[in-house]
């Protein structure tokens, strides 16, 4: 251990100026490897952000799809729907019709304050 080298873990002996480089070039290996790390995160974040923008565009487009078809009802036809899926499903109605209950009152009280 000479004054002013570093010793084979990278630290600083005394007498080494702060910033100085070290001969063994240990410093430069791990700023490859975190760069080497921050790019294999970046093309991960990449690659699940396009899925998640398929995932929502296909969504949209199934929404936009169901919203044309309702469009294109009658009223009485939707209704019709509405009525007979609630007697097939009766437990699934009343939560579906207490949720929209409860949305919509919040929403009314919200616009009150």
């Amino acid at each position: 251990m000479e004054n002013g080298k570093t010793t084979e873990t990278g630290l600083t002996q005394p007498g080494q100026q702060f910033g100085q480089q070290s001969g063994t070039g240990y410093g430069q290996q791990q700023s490859s490897t975190f760069g080497q790390q921050v790019e294999n995160y970046g093309q991960k974040i990449s690659d699940a952000a396009n899925q998640a923008k398929d995932f929502v565009s296909d969504k949209v487009s199934v929404v936009g799809d169901k919203i044309k078809e309702l469009q294109k009802m009658d009223v009485k036809q939707l209704t019709d729907n509405a009525t007979d899926y609630a007697r097939q499903n009766p437990g699934q109605a009343i939560l579906i019709s207490a949720a929209a209950g409860l949305v919509l009152g919040l929403l009314l009280r919200g616009s009150r304050r």
